[in-house]
């Protein structure tokens, strides 16, 4: 089994995870002006990106850019990984590739913990992909403890690039944001993210 073999209720089951449904858990963040150069970046791509349809095409054309927007807020002060191994702990199947993790530590050579957030893409519909996305904060939990790092809260997502749906794990609380954030406010987008890494931090 690996992280994309996961469903909620599975992902639950196996880790005895309490889910609240919360619309609305981000809704109050501060949004973060997206700069000019994505806003730019934006506009060009994501005509090809919906043409071509694909998760990888997503994933490298909006997805990226946005991802790699909140580093440079943070002045780099935290690292991205994108489609890298993240094997934590394969008898209870947390293993697999992860589309992209956010660690708060700069090293970008090697994946250091605190593991702060998971995005998953997902070619259209985010719901599917939740299950994936949970058993990934579930290893990062894990892969945190390991290392000594115990960060109050995982954060995750999963988008199809124009919308995006944002989770959190504290324990064994699971909270899922029923709203769907829609890349058009792409400064709401970018508020969420970057509070995840403040309130991390």
């Amino acid at each position: 089994m690996a992280y994309s073999s996961f469903t909620l209720s599975k992902v639950s089951r196996a880790f005895h995870l309490e889910t609240v449904w919360q619309p609305g858990l981000f809704a109050d963040i501060t949004p973060l002006e997206p700069s000019e150069p994505l806003t730019m970046t934006l506009e060009r791509q994501l005509p090809f990106a919906l043409t071509m349809g694909t998760e990888k095409a997503k994933s490298e054309l909006i997805i990226a850019p946005v991802l790699v927007e909140l580093c440079l807020h943070f002045e780099s002060r935290v690292s991205l990984f994108s489609g890298i191994d993240f094997n934590v702990d394969a008898t209870n199947g947390l293993t697999g590739v992860c589309d992209f993790l956010v660690s708060l530590s700069p090293q970008r050579f090697d994946l250091e913990a605190p593991v702060i957030a998971l995005v998953e893409a997902k070619n259209a519909d985010v719901k599917l992909g939740v299950g994936q996305c949970v058993a990934a904060m579930v290893a990062a939990q894990r892969f945190n403890a390991e290392a000594g790092n115990d960060i109050g809260c995982i954060y995750g997502a999963t988008t199809s690039g124009t919308e995006w749906l944002f989770l959190k794990l504290e324990g064994q609380m699971l909270s899922i944001d029923l709203t769907v954030y829609q890349l058009e406010r792409c400064d709401r987008i970018l508020g969420i993210l970057a509070s995840m890494v403040s309130q991390a931090a």
